[in-house]
């Protein structure tokens, strides 16, 4: 079976407003590129190709105008609308047809991650197809995320989310493996009390069929969730460090290059028509 993803970028972004009245949080910059590049960079590293992308309503033609179809990087990029915002567990309903009795990867539109080692963890995941994957993500205040909760072995025993009294300091980043599962189980769920299907409780459902691997991330994995102003600006602050020091994030035209799925050439072709920018001399200077 394939793996396959789903991008859920629907977010009104309300957190952000008056930034995402007139543009959705997806498409905001985050220092030289749209916030959107960073989880398709994601996706690509861990060799997947096929995203359907899940965008608000009417905002189709926006991304399609970023994105295309995605054939300039190797992708097979399709749309769909999040009618109104049900949930991140909704994605999987909205992505049901797509996704088929294959595999998915389903990550939030507005996650950016970074290690050295990342393409390696993500691998690791994408070849589980015993079960489902998630990662643990150290945090100052875990309260309003899903927190989970690990034995002395380092096994995952529970997760809860948004709760009072964490049960440790690790979180759940918008970044899920899943088996074809996860689609009955999400067609499955109701609503939690804030009228949304939470992707908790798909994570919960696994936990209890014994077959949810969570792997905490390391000291050195940088994980940015840019859903407010000020995080919005750490996050660029952090890629633009990152960057000036040699290490670039979120480049998805040199995620298709290392991958195999576009030649020297059409690297080039990408970035001559941004030549004049620091982007585009970064994507001339890529070479095997």
């Amino acid at each position: 079976l394939i793996l396959l993803a789903v991008c859920l970028a629907a977010g009104k972004g309300t957190r952000l407003y008056p930034m995402t009245k007139p543009v959705c949080k997806p498409l905001l910059p985050v220092y030289d590129k749209p916030l959107i590049y960073y989880p398709i960079a994601i996706l690509m590293q861990a060799g997947i190709s096929e995203i359907m992308i899940i965008v608000p309503p009417g905002e189709t033609p926006t991304f399609r105008a970023l994105l295309g179809r995605g054939e300039q990087y190797g992708l097979h990029i399709e749309y769909a609308e999040q009618p109104v915002a049900r949930g991140i567990a909704d994605a999987l309903l909205i992505g049901e047809k797509f996704v088929g009795n294959d595999r998915v990867c389903l990550v939030l539109g507005d996650n950016i991650f970074y290690a050295p080692t990342l393409a390696t963890t993500l691998k690791r995941a994408a070849a589980n197809d015993r079960g489902s994957t998630v990662f643990g993500y150290w945090v100052e205040d875990p309260r309003p995320f899903g927190v989970v909760e690990f034995d002395k072995d380092g096994r995952a025993i529970s997760i809860e989310e948004k709760p009072e009294h964490p049960k440790s300091n690790y979180i759940v980043p918008g970044l899920y493996f899943y088996t074809s599962q996860a689609l009955s189980i999400a067609a499955g769920l109701a609503p939690s009390a804030r009228g949304e299907l939470e992707i908790t409780d798909v994570n919960l459902e696994y936990l209890r069929r014994d077959s949810l691997r969570v792997i905490p991330l390391e000291d050195n994995y940088v994980w940015l969730d840019a859903g407010s102003a000020d995080s919005l600006l750490t996050a660029a602050q952090t890629i633009h460090a990152l960057q000036h020091g040699g290490r670039y994030v979120g480049c998805i035209e040199e995620c298709a290059f290392r991958q195999g799925w576009i030649t020297e050439g059409q690297l080039r072709a990408l970035g001559q028509p941004m030549a004049m920018t620091a982007y585009g001399q970064y994507l001339l200077s890529i070479q095997l």
